[in-house]
C-alpha cells in the first residue's frame, strides 16, 4: 500500500484527479442532440431499409452514453457524489436503459477484487469459460462450444445489449433490497415505451423490429467489446490469494494503445490500468496518468501490460480457446508464463 499511497501523491498534486466537467457537459449535450437528430432522421426517411444505418448509428451513441454512466457511477464527472449518483441514473436509465443500481453493485465487486475467483462477477458466466475449473463443469454441447468459444467470442458480442437489459429488469424486479428501484423502473419504462412507440409509429412493424434489432446488438457489441479486451487473459486470481492494492490493479489489467478512433470506440477505457488505479480520476486525464503510472511501474519492477487492440483480442482470443480445450499448460498470456516461471 506504501508504493500506492506514494503514486497517489503525485498524481493528485500533479492536479490529474480534479474533475472536468466542460469536458462531460459537452459529451452529454452532444449525445442528446446526436440521438434527437437520429430519431428526427428516422422519421423523415420514412419506410426504407436505408433506416438500419441510423439503427447502427444510434447503437453507437446509446454506447457512448454507457460510457457516461460508467463514468458518473465512478463520481468522475461532478464533485457532488448525489450529482454523480443521478446524473448516473438518468444516463443508465434513458441512456441506455439499464438499471444504474444493478450495474453499481456488479462493477462495484469487479474493481474491488479483478480477476479473482469467487470475488470477481466479470468472470462468472452461463455463456463463456473464463477459467480452466468453469470449463471442467461443461458437458455434452456447451463442453464442445466452450473448445471454440474463442472464435465465438465476437460474434456473442452481439447478444449482450439484449443480457445487460434482461439482467438490469431481472434484478430490479426480483432483487430485495434495491436503492431507488421505483425511480429507476420509471426510468427504464418511460425510456423503452417512448422509444418503441416512436419505432412503431413512424416504421412498419417489421421495420421497427429490425431497428431495435440492429440498434440493441451494436450497443452490445460495443460496449461488451471496449470492457472485454481489459482484462480477459491476464491472470486468475485464487480464492483467498491477496495482493498490495497496486499489483491487483496493475497486474491483473491490461492497456489498449491506439488513436482517436480506438479511443472513441473504447471510451477511454483502453487506459485500464490508470482506472483500476484512480477510479475517480476524469477520463481526459488518463493519459497524463499513464505516463505517471507507466514510469513508477518500470522503476518499482511492476509489469505494466500495454498492446494493440488487435493483438489484445487474439491473446483474448487464445486464452478463451485454451480454457475451453482444458489446457492449463499452454496460457498464453506473458505475465502468467513470467509468474509461473
Amino acid at each position: 500500500m506504501t508504493q500506492y499511497l506514494e503514486l497517489a501523491k503525485a498524481v493528485n498534486e500533479a492536479g490529474l484527479l480534479r474533475r472536468r466537467r466542460g469536458f462531460y457537459w459537452t459529451l452529454i449535450i452532444g449525445g442528446a442532440l446526436a440521438v434527437a437528430a437520429i430519431l428526427t432522421g428516422v422519421a423523415l426517411l420514412g419506410d426504407t431499409w436505408w433506416q438500419l444505418l441510423l439503427a447502427a448509428l444510434l447503437g453507437v451513441v446509446v454506447a457512448q452514453f454507457g460510457f457516461l454512466g460508467h463514468e458518473a457511477a465512478h463520481k468522475q464527472v461532478f464533485d457532488s457524489p448525489r450529482w454523480n449518483r443521478w446524473v448516473g441514473r438518468f444516463l443508465a436509465g434513458l441512456g441506455t436503459g439499464l438499471s444504474y443500481a444493478w450495474w453499481m453493485d456488479k462493477h462495484g465487486r469487479h474493481h474491488s477484487r479483478p480477476n479473482q475467483l469467487g470475488t470477481d462477477p466479470d468472470i462468472e458466466s452461463a455463456v463463456v469459460a473464463f477459467t480452466p475449473e468453469a470449463a471442467d463443469r461443461r458437458t455434452g454441447l456447451a463442453a464442445a462450444l466452450a473448445r471454440r468459444q474463442g472464435w465465438f467470442f465476437l460474434p456473442l458480442l452481439l447478444f449482450e445489449g439484449w443480457e445487460l437489459h434482461v439482467a438490469s429488469v431481472r434484478t430490479l424486479t426480483t432483487r430485495d433490497g434495491m436503492r431507488q428501484r421505483w425511480p429507476e423502473l420509471a426510468l427504464l419504462t418511460v425510456r423503452h415505451v417512448a422509444y418503441l412507440t416512436f419505432l412503431f409509429l413512424v416504421l412498419p412493424p417489421g421495420l421497427a423490429v429490425a431497428f431495435v434489432v440492429v440498434q440493441v446488438s451494436v450497443f452490445g457489441f460495443l460496449l461488451g467489446g471496449a470492457f472485454a479486451p481489459n482484462h480477459i487473459g491476464m491472470p486468475i486470481v485464487g480464492r483467498g490469494v491477496t495482493f498490495d492494492f497496486l499489483r491487483r490493479q496493475v497486474l491483473m489489467s491490461r492497456n489498449i494503445r491506439g488513436g482517436p478512433v480506438v479511443h472513441f470506440f473504447l471510451g477511454g477505457l483502453e487506459y485500464q490500468i490508470e482506472h483500476h488505479l484512480f477510479p475517480k480520476a476524469p477520463r481526459p486525464n488518463l493519459p497524463k496518468i499513464r505516463r505517471t503510472v507507466r514510469d513508477y511501474c518500470r522503476r518499482h519492477g511492476v509489469s505494466y501490460t500495454e498492446t494493440s487492440l488487435v493483438q489484445a483480442y487474439r491473446d483474448l482470443m487464445g486464452y478463451l480457446n485454451q480454457v475451453g480445450l482444458k489446457n492449463r499448460n499452454r496460457y498464453t498470456c506473458p505475465l502468467v508464463r513470467e509468474y509461473r516461471a
